[in-house]
């Protein structure tokens, strides 16, 4: 596309965004209630939360790059990058956060069937639907082909049973994407990738506590779960293809943690009202100033990194491995931030309870951050993907 044509194109989403944002929706995220994820039972914390979605989602922005038969925008890589632009300079929050948006939708869009994009792609795009993921098992992390729930064939459909863990909002999910065995002749080879609904029989949740006081996380439990083979993704025993192309979405959505894009700067001005300005303007701390430093060049270098990995992997250039070196960075940058956070704020962010530290919303977060170098597959085996996919290094 021409440039004159991407200079009108700015102007007009510029134009949009401006008369359709609503004010409340261009404050920074402070906290979970601030953060729409949509579904059948939407929590709505403020009523301009419904309002950005459904105006972002009747447009097609929600999943600007998607199609427009699926509930897209239908925009061109440079297009969905302008779009992004001109959010980010107005503080614009995203108007919708989902598994189905980051992870299944591409997933669907890669292996589904036309009738199943037509059937999931639009309530996704609208917020309609929430999903969780179904792939960790107590037995089956790392190792996640060695899983065991075990999907029996009864003709038209399976019949489910076995476990999941660490299945990040499953309490409030309306759908899970799922591997399942279907053949025990092969590791691998016998992985099926299914959909169903939360509300079948058979389905529960139990909630799995964190040291922060607060997770997303459950344990899942299938017991002769119904599940139509209109629902399974790809060929029987063709789910780990599928899996492996949704773990680098959501390696890829996981690295994202790594900026900043809460708004504000909640490390630079906690270490502000903590420690204070030197004569000169500065914090008055120049070693936490050097640490602060340090790190925000780190950010800014990774906010450039990611922009040039999101433009190759919309262009079908990206490494098939890149997504872990991006998951293993953008996380282990999370995890540097809330460490300075914690140290900028001294004593005081290790309050835990009172209004005035927000429950404790600090010292909650740092602990939560513990697990970043877990989730989405562990720190050790993005840096062998790293090792062997791209720097080819000898086993």
């Amino acid at each position: 596309m021409m440039t004159e044509q991407l200079e009108q194109f700015r102007e007009q989403t510029r134009a949009w965004l401006e008369a359709n944002c609503p004010p409340a929706m261009r404050e920074p995220i402070r906290s979970e209630k601030d953060i729409v994820w949509g579904g059948r039972n939407p929590d709505w914390a403020h009523p301009d939360q419904k309002l950005w979605m459904d105006r972002m989602a009747e447009r097609g922005w929600t999943v600007p790059d998607w199609p427009t038969q699926y509930g897209g925008g239908g925009l061109s890589p440079a297009e969905t990058k302008i779009l992004r632009e001109e959010m980010k300079r107005m503080g614009a929050r995203t108007p919708l956060n989902s598994f189905g948006i980051s992870m299944l939708g591409p997933a669907l869009l890669k292996y589904g069937t036309e009738e199943q994009k037509l059937e999931h792609l639009p309530k996704i795009a609208r917020g309609e639907i929430r999903w969780c993921q179904g792939y960790s098992e107590p037995n089956a992390g790392s190792d996640l082909a060695g899983l065991q729930t075990w999907a029996e064939d009864a003709g038209d459909h399976y019949v489910v049973n076995g476990q999941k863990v660490w299945t990040s909002y499953a309490d409030k999910a309306d759908w899970i994407f799922c591997l399942v065995r279907t053949s025990k002749e092969t590791k691998q080879g016998g992985i099926s990738f299914v959909l169903f609904d939360m509300a079948s029989p058979g389905v529960s949740t139990k909630p799995i506590l964190l040291i922060s006081g607060y997770s997303p996380f459950c344990e899942t439990f299938f017991d002769n779960v119904k599940v139509p083979k209109s629902q399974r993704v790809h060929d029987e025993n063709k789910g780990w293809d599928v899996a492996k192309y949704l773990l680098g979405h959501e390696r890829e959505m996981i690295s994202g943690m790594g900026l900043d894009r809460a708004g504000g700067n909640p490390l630079i001005e906690g270490a502000i009202a903590t420690i204070g300005l030197d004569d000169q303007g500065r914090l008055a701390d120049p070693i936490l100033r050097a640490q602060i430093a340090l790190f925000e060049v780190r950010m800014r270098a990774f906010s450039a990194m990611s922009e040039r990995f999101l433009d190759e992997l919309k262009a079908g250039r990206a490494h098939p491995a890149q997504p872990s070196m991006m998951k293993y960075v953008g996380t282990e940058l999370n995890k540097q931030r809330h460490e300075l956070i914690m140290a900028a704020g001294g004593s005081d962010a290790l309050e835990w309870e009172s209004e005035a530290s927000a429950k404790g919303a600090r010292p909650r977060a740092w602990l939560r951050t513990k697990a970043n170098s877990i989730e989405g597959g562990t720190s050790e085996i993005q840096l062998n993907i790293v090792a062997k996919r791209i720097l080819e290094l000898p086993g």
